[in-house]
């Protein structure tokens, strides 16, 4: 058995797409148009990761359908090569940070349609620092 890839819902697809490709380094593996569905999925993976999973993005043409979260679904988990640096690129666009990396290793925030992602720092804890360490966490993960 090989795990494929997660889906999700989006409402708005370039925003969806500059934030999964723009602020966690995500790249476009293919995209398909379903005139028939009236939908587009694309195809979004780590570069170079070789396990192949990917994150589909679902995008339905002309809904205007608000996307609950099931609290069955938990969270998008991905390694990152230095977890300050994607927290800052997250805030500096805007993104409220759930749970900031406080601890060198570990933070939340949200997507566009309220999905929580997970950053996990690769390797070892990178070094507690401001201003991280005494942000207070927000909302919820």
């Amino acid at each position: 058995m090989k795990f494929l890839h997660t889906m999700v819902r989006v409402a708005d697809l370039e925003k969806s797409l500059d934030f999964y490709c723009n602020i966690l380094g995500l790249v476009e593996t293919r995209r398909k148009e379903y005139p028939q569905w009236e939908c587009t999925l694309v195809y979004l993976a780590v570069p170079n990761d070789p396990s192949g999973a990917e994150v589909e993005l679902t995008y339905n043409w002309n809904s205007d359908e608000k996307y609950g979260i099931g609290r069955a679904f938990g969270h998008l988990a991905f390694e990152v090569d230095d977890i300050y640096e994607v927290c800052q690129k997250a805030l500096d666009a805007g993104i409220e940070l759930n749970v900031p990396p406080k601890d060198g290793w570990m933070a939340f925030f949200r997507s566009p349609d309220d999905i929580s992602i997970e950053l996990l720092q690769k390797g070892e804890k990178l070094e507690p620092k401001e201003p991280w360490i005494n942000m207070e966490n927000k909302g919820w993960w």
